[in-house]
Parts: structure tokens; sequence; C-alpha cells
């Protein structure tokens, strides 16, 4: 089943100050499958996160699931919520060529890091995962039409999202 956000799926996502919450199992199980299901298959990742604590933990624990699962870790790349330019980050985050990225972490720093990454790289949204902190009506707002379209990921219970264009797509089922 699928809707549109403003999503009970959405709620709690993040804090007041924009800090997501510590991740759930389910969660991070959802990304993982996400990943898995792929096609074509997904060998090595790049994990991208923001330099807040849950997010860098969250990132940790996708590497460390990632390569229990058999797979390869290329990077984990973070960054500021706030920079003069994330050009740097962008071309790090993309540099190695992998076959799928992951995000983690706050929806301020990401858009800016998504909007430098489609000019700036051959970085593909389609081929991303995201965690729960990034399923927000604001993502699209703030980076724009096609910035993240075809990016998805996982809820905090276990269901997916997807970026359809303009649309927050929520499936309340974990069937992705």
């Amino acid at each position: 089943m699928m809707r549109r956000t403003h999503s009970p799926l959405a709620r709690e996502t993040r804090t007041e100050d924009g800090i997501p919450p510590p991740h759930s199992e389910i969660e991070l199980e959802t990304v993982v499958q996400l990943l898995a299901e792929l096609r074509p298959r997904a060998a090595s990742i790049v994990i991208g996160s923001s330099r807040d604590a849950p997010s860098r933990d969250t990132a940790d624990a996708i590497a460390q699931a990632w390569v229990q699962r058999g797979g390869h870790m290329l990077d984990v790349v973070d960054w500021p919520e706030r920079a003069a330019s994330w050009l740097r980050q962008a071309r790090r985050f993309a540099a190695q060529d992998p076959d799928a990225w992951v995000v983690t972490g706050q929806v301020s720093g990401w858009v800016q890091m998504g909007r430098r990454l489609v000019h700036s790289t051959d970085w593909n949204p389609a081929r991303t995962i995201g965690t729960a902190s990034l399923a927000t009506e604001d993502l699209i707002a703030l980076g724009g039409v096609g910035t993240f379209d075809g990016l998805r990921g996982a809820t905090r219970d276990g269901g997916t999202w997807e970026v359809v264009r303009t649309i927050l797509l929520h499936r309340t089922d974990s069937a992705p």
C-alpha cells in the first residue's frame, strides 16, 4: 500500500534540532535488504553520513551488517550540516565508483551533498538507499525537482519509502 507524506511513518525521524534518533534494528535490516535487492546486484558500497553521533553509529552498523553479508565497503564519508562547499566530500563519496551508496543523517547536510553530487559527479540517486531520517518532504522541497528521484530507503518500523520526482511515497509493508 502506498501513500503520500504526511505519513505517520515520517514521525520520529528526527529530533527538534535535526539530529536523527538512533536507528532501529528493523530499519537496519531493511536498509541491508534493499541493498541486496538492487539490480544489477550491488557488491560494493560507500556510506555517507552526517557528523552527529547517531548518524555515525548508524553508518558503522550498516557497514558491519553489509560486510557480514559478504559485501565490500569502499569508504565511509561524513560531512557537516553547513559548509562553504561540499565538493570535496561529494567527490570522495562518488570517487570509487561503488555499485551503490547508503546515506544516513540530517536532511540539511544531505540536501547540499545531493545537489553537489548531481552537478559534479556520476552519482545516481536510484542506486542510493537512505535511512528513516531522510524520509521527509523537506528532502524534496530543499533539494529540488529530480535531485533525489529514485532515492529509496527504510522507515524505522521496517517499511520503505521512495522519492518519485516531487512525491515521497511510503510503503507500509516491508516489501520494497
